[in-house]
């Protein structure tokens, strides 16, 4: 993977003759991997060899505190107490690393032009990759991370998990765990010939593994006793009328096993339609699917209620169709609980809500007193007003979606290096999306050794070529000037 934000030496010289140069950093993780191969089958890794070239390490660990802190997060979620937690995270540096190279081979492009990722870029892309394991590997997921890249011993690790919750077993669900041992022993029920169920057998030479099908299967029991060809197969097969890549259907499936459990006459092409005629491209449909499998699992009641929302915000049809499209994970937000309160908020700023919908839907996703709120205030306390903050965030929707602490207070500290007037940010606040050690510092270095000055956004915002040709049309001027 090569930086786009460095500029070689034969393509600029100083004016004193001297090469400009950039120093590149190269970091390599060993990504040796013997068990989740059907996660890496999904994100294009082949989980034995992945190489992270061109992060520098203060990018390098600042992506891995925001790593830690999602799995922090997710095992808390997972009823675990914050002490347990914490030991969890720092025995698992191995695990942390993988998490962080994971990111690197799912977002391969937005390095090559030197952006960074949001806070939420980072934990879409590894809460469902942690979900996929919890799924698999149920209560043994702690020892799954604190021993990677090794597979623990399962059956001691379950038999101590056994022991270890005999005392709480009294609060589990009889019934439910009923269900759920029949419905696994289903999956491997032998026939008379000695082999699988078809609906099983189909389901291995679609893809999927057999571990994967017993996952699917302790968390959505009735998943084996669907019909073959009365619900599995259609499914499948209306995926592929729909442009999904057959090797995409499996992770799909696994995802949202319940997808083959609702009508496709009575619910999903009904909603389809419903969606298509508010704008929803119906070419897009095989990559909204991808993106987000549980869209057309959702009520139909569920979708016009968040589709009311965004036309009571302003957005007309074809606006709500290109947000659903973008983002279809919109729909899972809570109307009155996440997407109203966050709306109000950014009103009470002067900010047009459609617009931000528009441009960028998952800052309504984030919590307005953990995340939003904190960023207003940093904004204020540096010197802002309140209407500057206000043309921000109208001109970058994505500013609110960056970590304040690992990106947004960082690059605030070396903007105060720059010698720019602040109202350079209110114009470009763009500048925050850019990777601070892979194009801003450099870019910069450049402009100040050349001895000229570029607007802000032509320091960052021009490709490569467009950046010598700048910089060689000031020296140029400047060189001009003084004969």
């Amino acid at each position: 993977m090569r930086a786009s934000s460095g500029i070689g030496s034969s393509q600029l010289r100083s004016p004193s003759g001297g090469p400009f140069s950039i120093s590149r950093n190269r970091v390599y993780f060993p990504g040796k991997v013997s068990f989740c191969r059907a996660k890496f089958a999904e994100s294009g890794v082949d989980g034995l060899s992945i190489s992270l070239r061109v992060v520098p390490p203060s990018l390098l660990a600042a992506e891995k505190e925001e790593a830690k802190a999602v799995l922090s997060l997710f095992l808390k979620k997972q009823g675990l107490s914050n002490a347990v937690a914490a030991r969890t995270i720092n025995k698992s540096e191995l695990f942390i690393d993988h998490l962080v190279s994971r990111l690197h081979s799912v977002h391969k492009s937005r390095y090559l032009v030197g952006r960074e990722l949001t806070t939420l870029e980072i934990r879409d892309a590894l809460i469902p990759y942690l979900e996929t394991l919890f799924e698999e590997h149920g209560d043994i997921l702690v020892d799954v991370v604190e021993n990677f890249p090794n597979q623990p011993d399962k059956e001691i690790s379950e038999a101590a998990v056994s022991s270890s919750s005999s005392s709480s077993s009294s609060s589990s669900n009889p019934t439910l765990d009923s269900k759920r041992t029949r419905a696994m022993a289903r999956v491997t029920e032998v026939g008379p010939a000695g082999e699988l169920p078809p609906n099983i057998l189909y389901l291995l030479e679609l893809g999927l593994e057999l571990d994967q099908i017993k996952a699917m299967t302790r968390r959505f029991p009735a998943f084996p006793y669907y019909s073959l060809e009365g619900k599995i197969m259609p499914v499948v097969q209306f995926l592929l009328d729909l442009g999904v890549p057959k090797s995409g259907i499996p992770i799909i499936l696994y995802k949202r096993p319940q997808l083959c459990g609702v009508s496709l006459s009575e619910n999903i092409i009904p909603t389809m339609a419903f969606l298509e005629n508010l704008g929803v491209d119906k070419k897009q449909w095989a990559k909204v699917i991808h993106r987000f499998p549980a869209f057309l699992t959702y009520s139909r009641q569920k979708v016009k209620a968040t589709v009311d929302f965004l036309k009571e915000m302003g957005l007309s049809s074809e606006s709500i169709g290109k947000v659903l499209t973008r983002c279809p994970n919109i729909i899972s937000y809570s109307v009155e609980d996440k997407l109203r309160p966050t709306a109000e908020y950014f009103r009470s700023l002067g900010v047009d809500v459609a617009i931000l919908l528009h441009r960028s839907p998952p800052t309504f996703g984030l919590s307005i007193e953990a995340n939003i709120k904190p960023i207003t205030e940093f904004f204020l306390e540096k010197g802002f007003g309140i209407d500057e903050v206000r043309t921000m965030i109208s001109r970058y929707g994505p500013l609110y979606t960056f970590s304040l602490a690992e990106s947004l207070e960082p690059k605030w500290e070396f903007f105060l290096t720059m010698d720019y007037p602040r109202t350079e940010l209110v114009k470009f606040p763009q500048y925050f999306g850019y990777s601070l050690e892979e194009r801003i510092k450099p870019r910069c270095a450049i402009v100040r050794e050349s001895g000229v000055r570029l607007l802000l956004n032509q320091v960052l915002s021009l490709s490569e070529s467009e950046f010598v040709k700048a910089l060689k049309r000031k020296m140029k001027k400047m060189h001009d000037g003084k004969s």
